[in-house]
C-alpha cells in the first residue's frame, strides 16, 4: 500500500467486484420482497443524520472503486478475492434464508443461526475483500467507517424487530451474536 493511492479509470478496476453490490442496490427490494423491520426504527434525529451519512458511503465506495485499480496476480489480490468470494457465499445464503421464512416470523434458519445480521456482514467482507484486492488503505478506512456507523442502524433495526416479532425475536437475541460467532448459550430474555 502506498500512501497515496493509484486513481486511474480502467477497464481492470474495482468496480467489476462492486457489480453484485450495485446489483443487491437496484433489485433489493425485489429480492427480499415485502419483509423487514426496516419500517419504523424510532431514530431520533441525531441517529437519522449519522444514518444518513451511513447510508451515502456505500455509494461513495462504488464511486470510487471506477477509479481503483485491482492489484492482479498479488498476494492481496488472492487474499482480497477469499474474504470477498465469503461476503459473497454469505450475502447468496441470507438472502434464499430471508426470502423462504414466512413474513409472520423472524428469520432464524440458515445462516441466521450465527449471525443475526448476516446480509450486512456480507457487505462488510464484499468492501474489505475489495479494499485488500486493490491494496487501498482509503478503501479499507471507509469501509471501516461504513461499518461504524452501520452500527446504529443495526442497533436500530433490532430494535424494530423487537417490537414486530416480540419474545421470538427477543429469544432469538439472546441466543444469537449480532455479528458471527458461536450461538450463546441458554440465556434467558429478560
Amino acid at each position: 500500500m502506498s500512501l497515496i493511492p493509484d486513481f486511474e479509470l480502467g477497464l481492470w478496476n474495482a468496480w467489476i467486484l462492486m457489480l453484485p453490490v450495485i446489483a443487491i442496490t437496484i433489485f433489493g427490494p425485489r429480492i427480499l420482497g415485502e419483509r423487514g423491520c426496516e419500517e419504523d426504527l424510532g431514530l431520533t434525529k441525531k441517529e437519522k443524520k449519522i444514518s444518513n451519512v451511513g447510508n451515502m458511503l456505500p455509494f461513495a465506495l462504488i464511486a470510487y472503486s471506477i477509479f481503483l485499480p485491482i492489484k492482479l496476480g498479488t498476494v492481496w489480490f488472492f487474499a482480497g478475492c477469499l474474504i470477498y468470494l465469503l461476503g459473497a457465499i454469505f450475502m447468496t445464503m441470507a438472502i434464499f434464508d430471508f426470502r423462504t421464512t414466512a413474513i409472520d416470523k423472524p428469520v432464524t434458519k440458515g445462516i441466521y443461526r450465527f449471525s443475526r445480521n448476516p446480509m450486512y456482514l456480507g457487505t462488510f467482507l464484499f468492501f474489505g475483500g475489495t479494499g485488500i484486492a486493490c491494496l487501498s488503505w482509503v478503501f479499507l478506512i471507509l469501509t471501516g467507517v461504513f461499518i461504524v456507523l452501520l452500527q446504529l442502524v443495526v442497533v436500530s433495526e433490532e430494535r424494530s424487530c423487537v417490537h414486530k416479532y416480540g419474545n421470538a425475536y427477543q429469544e432469538y437475541m439472546n441466543h444469537i451474536p449480532r455479528w458471527i460467532g458461536i450461538p450463546k448459550s441458554g440465556k434467558k430474555p429478560p
